[in-house]
């Protein structure tokens, strides 16, 4: 007996696989190594956006969106409605600027501030500070001792009035010990977190916010924290005026006496010395104040001699008729100017008519002549004057020039003396300085103490508390936000988490094979005889649809040899096989349906005979195809059952016996329908698709894994099966994407049907 070759062996002669599309229509050959690239390729399409096919997922497990907003929902609306309400008071302040500089001739309010950039950040500080909380906490137990203490803890309201008021614990300082004193500055910290501060944009308004259970509390710790922030800002400054003025006294006191000493010195040196002032001492002496009136003289001589002598090189560089600066602003040149240039107009128009020796040529020739002769002469007397003034102005520089050559020996002689007068001088010009300024300082911070005003202003008083937590309509709007987000995101980890094959797309777009028929799932107690007596129901029409998408899978029609398999076990093949086979029989073809799987046989369970000879013996030898071979009730459907479980299934499909089984199978029937054994992990399926004219893969809506499927067609492949499609087993309306039209769960009643009772169908209207 000669072993058939290896499946995984190329055949010559051997047609390549066809890919078809839905109706059956062939798509493109398959080579084994090309395949697999493009089943393994079919991963990265998933992650392209599929704006539609995201909005099939979201209504698929629209339910789990809506539970999961709900169970959002609830908790948000439960939790607010356990918090306890906190209630919110606000008042309101006004910071202007530092009052000290109420002097100053400002008409702008703002100048302070931007003059200190940092001065309201100061203030928010102070406002936020724990002095102020103190004494605010303080205040508020002794003007409400009842609401202080049904906010704290009676002895707690106790310990911290008597802490920051030494009156209250009898007017005596005690010192407390380091227990107490941290346990009161905590409730300080306690009550400075409850309130904030809330600077309005653009304005010199400063919102306090207190937030508290207690609404009057609230109400009286807002307006005392503004009114303890004024008085506060009040104090500060007449104790800040009332230091400065002390020692601003004192200060004056030293440099007045000091101011007098200097000056009685400077007197006395310039007696000494012979030092005569103009009596201007920022002019200097007298010799000092002729030197520089003669050296400013002298640069003002310079500047003139300058501007005529550059006039006179103009006009010493002009020739001819050339004009120049002086001679473009005489009247009398420009005039005499124009009235050539018409004279010349009119002589180049009339040469045109007349030649030059014409009388009245010559007579405009001897006119234009005469002005250019009385042109020359006048700025021949520009130039004269230009000349005169330019050295007029070189005898004035050489003049004062001179005049400051004398004037330097006596100026520097009384340099000389002058240099000890010039220290005297500027020590009592500095102790002058100081002496004013200190006065003028002391001046304002009088006037500012008295006016009595405070840069402080309470605008608003809290006269009401809002319930400012929790607030239910916000709390609920993040929750449905909240619960829509995460109900997305668990729709989409459930959706790529689940890596099975649902529907026709998934199977499309991962294995690139054609779906052949969706074959819903049989509710609970139904049997297949059951639904396939009733020729109405869903399950018996979708069996019609696989035949009738059959016979249009090749070329030549039905496949007449056709392995169904699957990528792994309990997917519903044998299911599939004995009713493709009963379909066949239906429409009075002759059908021999095989069960080749030798490992887990159920075949002969649903056909109702027994197991006790089939192809096992054939195949080993120990029977005839005619004693294997039995006919069932179903006219025209033939079966051969699987027999004794052998030891070797995948030793005995791979020999020559099977060969001949199906070529008698082919000889004597119309179609052969061979019930194969799961794909993975096995030899089996591989084997027999090579003897088969065609393979149809059963997977499991989802149940059958995308990464088993594809490396059970990717196997089949390489032992040059023929695919020729997919059938979707056990599906039910929940693998559908939302309009894709699957549903077969909701009953075909509802529609028109088509029943097959032979090749042609009959369209029925219920």
């Amino acid at each position: 007996m000669t072993a058939p070759n290896d499946p995984s062996e190329t055949s010559s002669g051997s047609a390549l696989p066809i890919r078809r599309d839905s109706s059956g229509g062939e798509l493109a050959a398959y080579a084994p190594g090309v395949l697999s690239t493009d089943v393994l390729s079919a991963d990265q399409d998933e992650f392209n956006i599929d704006l539609m096919g995201l909005w099939h997922i979201l209504m698929k497990r629209r339910w789990t969106i809506v539970a999961t907003v709900g169970i959002v929902f609830v908790f948000a609306l439960v939790a607010s409605l356990m918090i306890t309400p906190v209630y919110r008071a606000t008042a309101s302040v006004q910071i202007d600027r530092e009052l000290m500089n109420i002097t100053n001739n400002d008409t702008n309010p703002m100048a302070g501030m931007i003059a200190d950039p940092n001065y309201l950040n100061t203030q928010y500080q102070l406002l936020q500070s724990r002095e102020l909380a103190s004494r605010v906490l303080s205040d508020i137990g002794f003007q409400n001792q009842k609401r202080f203490e049904s906010v704290f803890q009676p002895s707690a309201a106790k310990q911290i009035t008597s802490w920051f008021d030494p009156s209250a614990a009898g007017g005596t300082v005690k010192t407390k010990p380091a227990e107490e004193k941290a346990k009161a500055l905590k409730r300080v910290t306690t009550f400075k977190d409850g309130y904030t501060i809330e600077p309005v944009r653009n304005t010199r308004l400063v919102k306090i916010h207190y937030n508290s259970t207690d609404p009057a509390f609230a109400i009286l710790s807002a307006n005392s924290l503004a009114e303890a922030f004024q008085s506060r800002n009040l104090e500060t400054r007449f104790e800040t005026s009332s230091y400065a003025k002390s020692y601003l006294e004192d200060q004056l006191k030293q440099l007045k006496i000091k101011l007098e000493d200097s000056e009685a010195q400077l007197v006395r040196f310039a007696a000494k010395e012979q030092i005569v002032s103009s009596g201007d001492e920022a002019d200097g002496t007298l010799p000092e104040q002729n030197l520089g009136a003669l050296n400013a003289a002298l640069a003002k001589a310079k500047e003139e001699r300058i501007r005529a002598q550059s006039q006179w090189a103009q006009a010493q560089s002009s020739v001819g008729m050339v004009t120049f600066g002086e001679t473009g602003g005489n009247s009398i040149v420009r005039s005499l100017m124009e009235s050539r240039s018409k004279l010349m107009a009119e002589y180049q128009n009339k040469l045109s008519q007349f030649k030059p020796g014409y009388p009245a040529m010559l007579q405009l020739k001897a006119q234009i002549d005469e002005t250019d002769k009385q042109i020359a002469a006048e700025i021949a007397g520009i130039k004269s004057a230009i000349r005169a003034e330019y050295e007029a102005a070189q005898q004035n520089e050489n003049m004062i020039a001179a005049q400051i050559g004398s004037l330097k020996g006596e100026a520097l002689d009384l340099k000389s003396r002058s240099i000890q007068y010039n220290i005297f001088k500027r020590e009592v010009d500095t102790n002058r300085q100081l002496y004013e300024a200190t006065l003028q300082r002391y001046k304002e911070i009088g006037v500012a103490a008295g006016v009595g005003l405070n840069n402080i202003l309470i605008v608003d008083k809290a006269v009401s508390a809002g319930k400012y937590r929790p607030n239910i309509p916000l709390n609920l709007a993040v929750a449905l936000l909240l619960g829509l987000v995460l109900g997305l995101l668990l729709v989409l980890l459930l959706e790529y988490m689940d890596d099975t094959l649902k529907n026709s797309e998934d199977i499309e777009k991962r294995l690139s094979l054609a779906v052949l028929g969706v074959i819903p799932k049989l509710k609970e107690g139904q049997s297949l005889d059951a639904v396939m007596a009733d020729v109405r129901s869903a399950f018996a029409e979708a069996y019609r649809s696989v035949r009738t998408a059959l016979q249009f899978a090749t070329a030549t029609g039905t496949p007449r040899s056709l392995l169904i398999t699957s990528a792994s076990p309990s997917e519903g093949k044998t299911t599939a096989a004995v009713t493709i086979a009963r379909n066949f029989s239906q429409i009075g073809k002759r059908v021999l349906l095989i069960d080749s799987d030798m490992r887990k046989p159920s075949m002969h369970k649903k056909m109702g005979i027994d197991n006790e000879l089939g192809l096992s013996n054939y195949l080993a030898g120990a029977a005839t195809l005619e004693t294997v071979i039995r006919e069932t009730d179903y006219p025209g459907l033939f079966v051969v059952t699987t027999g004794p479980l052998p030891p070797n299934p995948a030793e005995l499909l791979h020999d020559d016996n099977m060969r001949q089984l199906l070529a008698y199978g082919l000889a004597h029937f119309d179609q052969v329908i061979i019930d194969g054994p799961p794909v993975m992990g096995l030899a089996d399926a591989p084997i027999m698709s090579s003897y088969v004219e065609g393979v149809m893969l059963v997977v499991e809506a989802g149940v059958t894994r995308k990464v088993v499927a594809a490396n059970a067609v990717k196997r089949l492949l390489s032992a040059r099966a023929r695919l020729v499609g997919v059938l979707i087993n056990k599906f039910e309306a929940k693998h559908a994407a939302y309009g894709y039209g699957y549903g077969y769960g909701y009953g075909y009643g509802a529609y028109n049907y088509y029943s097959y009772g032979g090749d042609t169908p009959k369209k029925l209207t219920r």
